[in-house]
Order: structure tokens, then sequence, then C-alpha cells
């Protein structure tokens, strides 16, 4: 019988047969995809022939069709939806896939005939874009070691694989120790939490199989668990369980493997002649050198330390006002904002929440996006990799774009937080695709026949995300390679950031925050408080940001610490961090940083993409119209189609003209002096 994972997919838009695919599929698969590839590879490499693009980069931009289907599949099922047979399985694969990208790279007649064609690029007469993807494969293949030799070039490949394996290590690790920890909440417990706090703790507990509520590690929980609960104590237990995911003892503990995974990065960087990882990692993005990013923290970094630190006094006024004969400490922070967002902005988010319905939030993101683009959402009905999940096509003017998935609710086999990625990226070389995108969210799950409510911050979440697809969704470009989000990671934020902005323009809110019960529309003070409370306690929100970012970003700079902790808290130290506020990620679970190379000395490019974004809806705002059509059609054209087919700085500059100052970003988020 013919293994589903690599037959041809006669479902619609071949998507994957979901339905037929079994854990026992992914092992064999995995071997003769691996194997195929290889095979395609050595026979570009012994190419007879002279080495051209069709035949060595096209070829290459062609070759691993059946890999890529294997591993789109199974990495989308591992993330979303794990069980003890994916994660052995990651463990085994992760070491060979690294194994496998490093005999890539390392094949010197592969090497030589990219290397040639760069030497002979100006006669070659390629277009802008083959140009750009020439000059993206002969850098990848330096920046991966193809030119290193002998013991330096075994060596790389001996990190590069270790790194695999402690990525997912890492990742797993953390996994378990979300989905180990609970807190069984009695009807006493629950005294003071709004309704829709019990029914994600009762739903929660369901889950699990308890006979009562629970409160567990997920965000969409914790987090307005401790917005909500009068009861110090519980507070207390729940954020400390929250802060010490990863820092447990014991096998799921991570801060070995952060320092050996920090340790390894220096050596690769150094393998390869940088100064640090940091000076590696950052020659590639828009930033280009550790400096430019730590001015750019350390510019947004005082006045919110300032803002954050009065906004602290208050609260600990609020604090003597209970009785409470103690400093303000992190588990009392969320509590005590939101009774300041009350008293100061008369915003109550237990009153705001029946208005973020999930259903009306998504209708009100594909709304934008047709207003916007021209874009038309239709339900599919096929086989997805859980019962949650849910398909639409994509059209415009009546023709295929892409097939949309979103899986949105929390459950103990997701990873935490949110997430685009595409099971198959829009290309029309050597062959047309189009593409197959994935929104994933950890919304509380509500409780049988009730509507799931999102708070303000969910509801950000969610049109974020769907930024990122819409990059995908739209991208139109002729390689893979270079298509959707295939772009500098401190470039890939401005689409999904720049999308948020639509979740407040006051006439999206009128029309899709109606009440889950009485159908209402959000009534105007109310909708007038949630704009005037946009920027509150963004203090707050900021130095937990840029904390973990500049830590991040000194974790890679200079000599890797033997102690990541000990170096954690100097850095923290140095800075003056406040000491109500913890970093956003600390570092035994700071995944986006340690699960993979991805945002290693990169967390700061959500504020790098920030300057921008802030800049980009002032272009509507200049036109008078946040669905202005000319406006739109240039956001498309310039940045949303073009992936990575262009520098980054050339795009944005073709979108607006010149680039963005920090300003922009301190005065959006409330911090402007």
């Amino acid at each position: 019988m013919t293994n589903p994972l690599l037959a041809d997919w006669d479902t619609p838009f071949r998507i994957a047969p979901f339905d037929r695919i079994s854990d026992e599929d992914f092992a064999p698969a995995f071997e003769q995809a691996l194997a195929a590839h290889l095979a395609e590879i050595e026979a570009i490499a012994d190419n007879p022939e002279p080495a051209s693009f069709a035949n060595t980069i096209l070829a290459m931009e062609g070759a691993g069709e059946a890999l890529d289907k294997v591993l789109s599949v199974f990495f989308s099922v591992a993330g979303a939806d794990s069980n003890d047979a994916r994660q052995a399985l990651q463990r085994d694969v992760s070491p060979k896939l690294s194994a496998h990208s490093s005999a890539i790279y390392a094949n010197a007649r592969l090497f030589g005939r990219v290397a040639d064609l760069w030497a002979r690029r100006e006669e070659l007469g390629l277009s802008n874009e083959e140009a750009r993807v020439l000059y993206l494969t002969h850098r990848g293949f330096v920046r991966a070691g193809a030119a290193l030799e002998g013991e330096d070039a075994e060596r790389m490949t001996a990190v590069k694989s270790r790194l695999a394996v402690l990525g997912t290590a890492f990742t797993q690790n953390l996994l378990k120790d979300e989905a180990a920890w609970y807190m069984p909440l009695s009807e006493a417990d629950l005294e003071g939490l709004p309704g829709f706090v019990v029914d994600a703790a009762r739903s929660a507990g369901e889950a699990l199989g308890q006979e009562g509520p629970v409160v567990t590690l997920s965000r969409s929980l914790i987090t307005p668990f401790l917005q909500f609960c009068p009861r110090r104590d519980l507070r207390q237990t729940a954020f400390e369980a929250w802060a010490a995911r990863g820092a447990n003892g014991g096998e799921t503990d991570n801060r070995s493997i952060a320092a050996e995974v920090l340790a390894l990065r220096e050596e690769r960087a150094k393998l390869l002649g940088y100064a640090d990882f940091a000076s590696y990692k950052l020659e590639t993005e828009m930033a280009g050198t550790p400096d430019r990013v730590r001015e750019l923290l350390m510019q947004v970094w005082e006045p919110a330390r300032a803002q954050a630190l009065r906004d602290a006094a208050e609260m600990e006024e609020m604090l003597r006002e209970d009785g409470i004969n103690d400093a303000l400490q992190p588990w009392d922070w969320r509590y005590y904002a939101e009774k300041r967002r009350r008293a100061l902005h008369d915003l109550d988010e237990a009153e705001l929440k029946p208005y973020l319905q999930l259903e009306r939030m998504i209708e009100a993101a594909f709304t934008c996006a047709n207003r916007l683009f021209g874009l038309e959402f239709k339900p599919l009905d096929v086989a997805l990799y859980h019962p949650d999940c849910r398909a639409w096509e994509v059209t415009r003017d009546g023709q295929h774009l892409a097939v949309f998935i979103g899986d949105y609710f929390a459950r103990a086999s997701k990873r935490s937080g949110a997430w685009c990625s595409a099971m198959r990226s829009q290309a029309k070389r050597p062959k047309i695709e189009t593409p197959i995108v994935v929104n994933v969210c950890n919304f509380a799950k509500p409780s049988k026949g009730k509507p799931a409510l999102l708070s303000y911050d969910d509801a950000r979440t969610l049109f974020h995300e769907f930024g990122h697809a819409l990059h995908q969704i739209l991208s139109d470009v002729d390689f893979g390679s270079v298509s959707g989000t295939s772009v500098a990671r401190d470039f890939v934020e401005l689409p999904s950031q720049l999308y948020e902005h639509w979740l407040e323009v006051p006439r999206v809110l009128e029309e899709f925050a109606t009440h889950a019960e009485t159908g209402a529309p959000m009534p105007k003070a109310l909708l007038d408080k949630v704009l005037a409370a946009a920027t509150f306690d963004m203090g707050f929100q900021t130095v937990e940001y840029v904390a973990s970012a500049l830590v991040d970003l000194e974790f890679h700079s200079g000599t890797a610490p033997g102690d990541p902790m000990a170096r954690q808290a100097e850095i923290l130290r140095g800075i003056g961090m406040p000491q109500a506020i913890t970093m956003r990620h600390a570092t035994p679970h700071f995944a986006h940083v340690f699960a993979g190379d991805g945002y290693s000395s990169g967390y700061y490019s959500y504020m790098w993409s920030e300057v921008m974004d802030a800049d980009a809806f002032a272009a509507f705002e200049e036109a008078g119209d946040a669905f202005d059509p000319a406006t739109a059609e240039k956001l498309e054209r310039f940045i949303l189609s073009k992936g990575g087919s262009q520098e980054a700085e050339d795009l944005y500059t073709a979108f607006r003209g010149r680039m963005p100052g920090v300003e922009a970003l301190l005065k959006g988020r409330g911090l402007a002096a």
C-alpha cells in the first residue's frame, strides 16, 4: 500500500489527507523522502553540463517536493497536536534533518556550481528575482559553512546536529511542564472571578478529567485569572508556576540546555569568522549590527521604564489600601492594573468580553481583508489534523488564491503561544503552487453550547496572526524560496503588527463587536472607553518585552555565558528592571530563542517592525480612510506580494517613500514625551 504522505493528494486543493495519515506513516515517509531529495541534489551536483541558472538554482528550487509534503504535515501536528509518538519521532528526526541539510551545504560539487554562477552573475542575463535567488542561495551556502574544510567542516556539522537535538528537547520540556501543572479551584476560590473566567476554568477542568474547575498554564486562562482573582495567595501560586516553566528541576529542566545552546551558537559563529553569534545572525537582518538593535531598544526602554515605575507607585498605594503591607509583586501587577483601568477608564474586561466573540472577530478579520484587498473566504469541508480546525478557500474575483486554516483553541497537546505557518508556499516556478496557510492560537475553549469569547488582547492576536497569513496569501513571486514570509526576521512582523491596527478602527468594532447574548452592537460609550484605554499599562507591556529582547541580544553578544540565569539577572540589574515586572519570557521558557534559531538574537524584531507598522498605518490615516484603496494597493504591490524578492528596506521605502524613526512607535504606545 502506498504511504499516504508520499502519494498524490487527490483532495481539494491538494490539502494533506489527514484522515488517511497515521503516526506510523511518518517514519518510513521521512526515510524515503530524505533519500529521494538527496538523490535529486546529487543529480544536480553531478550534472555534466556547465552550470546554468536552470540546471542548478531552478533545479534546486524544484527538488525535495516529497520531503516538503512530509515536513509540512508532521510539523503542523507536532506543534499543534502533539502526543508521545510524535514527540519521540521529533527527537529522532531532528538530528537527521540537520545532517541532511549539512550534507547538502557540504556538497563541494554543488557549491562549486553555485559559486561558478555567482562569479558569472553579471553575464547570465538574469531577471531581478532570479538574481536575488542566486544571491540568497550563494549566501546561504557560505553562511552554512560550505567554504569550511577538514576538521572545521566536520565540527560545523556536529554543532548544527547537536543544536537541532537541543531545540527539540527545549520545546518538548516546555510542553510537558505546561501540560503537567494545574491548580484545582474550590467553589469558594471562584469568588470575585467574572463569569467568563469561571467558564474557562470549568472547561479546563473538564478537558483534564477533573471534577471541578482548574487553572492551567494556558495563557488564555492564567492571564485573566491573575487579572481578576482577589486571593493574593492563589495569584502567587499560579504566577510562580507560570514563571517556573522549564526550571522545575528534573528531566524537563531547560537551564542546562540554554547554556549549551549559547555556547554552541558562539562556536558556530566563530567557525565562520564572526566575533560572536549576534554579529553573525544580524548581518542578514535590516538592523545589521547588535549596536543598532541595542540603540533602538534603549530608546524605547527609558521612557517605558519611567512610565512603568509611575504606574507601580500608584498600584502600590492601592495594595496598601487593601491592607497589604508589602511591596507590589509580579503576581499583583495584573490584578491592580485591572482595578486601575476600571478606575481611570471605567472599563471592565468582564463588561467588554461578551462583545468580542471569536466568530465575529474572525468575520471582522476576513471583512477587513475583503475591503482592503478584495479577498473572499468560503468555508471548506475537508479533513484536518484536529476537530477544532476549520478551513476556508480564499479567492479574488472568482480566482483561487489560497487555503486558510484556523486552529484557535488551547489544548494540552498544543504548545503555547500563537503562530502562522505555511503548509505550502506560493510559487510559479518550476511549477505553480498556491499557498496553504495555518493560523494557530490558544484561546480558551468555552463550555459546550456557549460562544467563545476573547479578551481584547486575544482579538489583537487573531488579527496579528491573520496579518502573517495575508503575507502568504497575497504573495506573488516566481520562487518559493522568496515567497510569503521568507523575509528578514525584523521585517516579517510588519504585516502582522500592521494588521492589528484595523481592529482599532471604530467602524470595525461598531460592526463586529456585538453582544454574545443580545446581538446588540457595542455601545458607543464602551467603544470610546476601549479606544481611549488602548495604551493603558503600556509601560508594563513594553518593559516586559524589551527586557526579554535585551537579554536575548546580550546572551549572544560577546562570550556565551556559562550560567545564563546569573547572566540574565546581571543584565536585568544593569538596566534597572522594575522589581514588580518580570521578563515576558524568562530563559528556561524562552522558546522564541531556544527552541530553534528563528528569533535568536532577533526577539527585538517585533519592535523593529513596530517602528514601521506605526508609520505604515499612518499612510492610511493621511489618506483619510483606513480602507483607502490606493494605499491598500500600494501595500499589496510593494510589501505583501513581494515576499523576500527584494531587500526589505527597498520594499518599505517603495511603499512609504522613506524609512521611519522611533517617534511614531513611542507615540503609538503612549510613551512619547
